[in-house]
């Protein structure tokens, strides 16, 4: 099982199977006021166990998005009669009616990844008529269930990590606003995670292994993907069979081409992130920064291929002052196996 990246396996076979005692309450998800509590949805059969109900259907991530090093639970719903088309570039065209779900949770001990785990919050993506929604909860002290935080929330949070050591973090769970600042393409709110390239690895349903693509396919969730093999797909950031190119790449995509990219909010900084670019210099290679400055370290390049010590990105990923650090939400500290990959890329690279 991989931990360096903070991405929990270890529940997989529990968490993939289809809950059969509770239906969703597709009226709660697609009123325009949200729920007050998580549970009102229905989305769980076991809201602290995160056992999903009917037609709830649990994924991983190849390469999953840094939280804090928050291990993650991820669901899906779509709704009866309804599926999602294929995309083979971006996130999987999920109808109106579906929703996605992902909750974010501490084990008191990362050396034990299954034992005395505390949820935080659950954050739900809802396609209503009108477009995609976000709404945040946060699991009550019992975890009992989950209440709506429009403001968003601070809440402390310690655990010990892989080499024995106590973490402590102040936990953010973002306001409303803060929720669009990162789930935007096209100036209309949109998932971030879920595409192709990113589900095509197996994961546990019903006691045996198989290709996320290919099980929402049978299952009738997905139309249109063709088998898994001839789908696109990323490295972890962590499999050190796969090109050191290939898992920075796959990094920067799930973790900075959300803003990063023509259509995104950062469009205007010219520094274009997604897995499929091809132009090295909007990749960063040699591109001057639009704004100099604090934000830039006073560096000269995003990129300064073989020295990550003058490239402004490793600069911005280790940062943790607010007026400097990227990402800009979603983080308080620096993640160092992530930085390390980042540096490693670019001091790789022939100047």
């Amino acid at each position: 099982m991989r931990r360096l990246f903070g991405f929990l396996t270890v529940f997989s076979a529990l968490f993939a199977l289809s809950g059969a005692a509770a239906a969703v309450n597709d009226a709660v998800l697609m009123a325009k006021r949200p729920a007050k509590l998580l549970s009102d949805y229905g989305l769980f059969a076991d809201g602290a166990a995160q056992v999903p109900g009917e037609r709830v259907v649990a994924y991983e991530l190849i390469s999953p998005l840094f939280t804090d090093y928050a291990h993650k639970f991820r669901f899906i719903y779509v709704p009866e009669g309804k599926t999602a088309a294929y995309d083979d570039t971006e996130v999987l065209d999920f109808p109106v009616g579906s929703a996605l779900v992902k909750t974010f949770a501490y084990p008191a001990d990362f050396r034990k990844p299954e034992e005395n785990i505390r949820l935080l919050e659950t954050r739900l993506l809802i396609h209503q008529a009108e477009g995609w929604v976000t709404w945040a909860y946060v699991w009550n002290e019992d975890q009992s269930d989950a209440v709506l935080k429009v403001a968003g929330a601070t809440i402390p949070v310690s655990w010990t990590d892989e080499s024995g050591a106590t973490r402590s973090i102040q936990y953010v769970v973002p306001n409303k606003n803060q929720c669009k600042g990162c789930h935007v393409l096209d100036k209309a709110v949109s998932p971030i995670g879920p595409k192709a390239r990113n589900l095509n690895r197996d994961n546990v349903y019903s006691g045996s292994s198989q290709n996320q693509l290919a099980h929402l396919s049978a299952i009738g969730f997905l139309t249109g993907a063709p088998s898994p093999d001839q789908a696109p797909r990323v490295p972890a950031p962590d499999d050190e069979a796969a090109s050191l190119d290939a898992r920075a790449r796959a990094y920067l995509d799930v973790n900075c081409a959300h803003c990063h990219r023509e259509e995104g909010p950062a469009s205007t900084s010219g520094l274009f992130l997604t897995y499929g670019e091809t132009r090295m210099n909007q990749v960063g290679v040699k591109k001057r920064p639009v704004a100099a400055g604090r934000g830039s370290g006073d560096l000269a390049y995003d990129i300064d291929p073989g020295h990550a010590d003058r490239s402004i990105i490793p600069f911005r990923m280790e940062s943790v002052d607010p007026g400097v650090m990227m990402p800009e939400l979603g983080r308080t500290v620096a993640h160092a196996e992530g930085v390390k990959l980042i540096s490693d890329w670019i001091n790789s690279m022939k100047e």
